[in-house]
């Protein structure tokens, strides 16, 4: 009886570890798409706007902080935030004569 109790401890230890991973692999995720949705924005606002300097944005219930700096190229770097979890993405975007090239996209520290 003994060890079946210790083998259904250690089983439902696992459990629950299991199930936290996957919460915080999800929560990173989530954070990660909405970094991502802050720079989509950022990329639509320079389009209508060459002097849109950032914003803070509401994704769904998580949040992207977009700065922009520089002009052309513009960095834009989006901070994405769900519940502990940020993850930071940047962009370097030219807008020159009506164009507008993405010349870098990648997750940054």
């Amino acid at each position: 009886m003994i060890v079946a109790l210790s083998v259904a401890t250690t089983a439902v230890a696992i459990l629950i570890t299991n199930s936290q991973s996957g919460s915080m692999q999800e929560q990173g995720t989530e954070a990660y798409s909405a970094a991502e949705s802050g720079i989509e924005n950022a990329i639509i606002q320079l389009l209508r706007n060459p002097n849109y300097t950032g914003e803070t944005l509401s994704v769904g219930s998580n949040q992207a902080v977009v700065v922009v700096s520089g002009t052309s190229p513009y960095t834009v770097t989006s901070t994405g935030t769900r519940g502990n979890y940020t993850r930071k993405v940047q962009a370097i975007i030219d807008y020159t004569d009506g164009t507008l090239t993405i010349t870098s996209w990648k997750e940054i520290q």
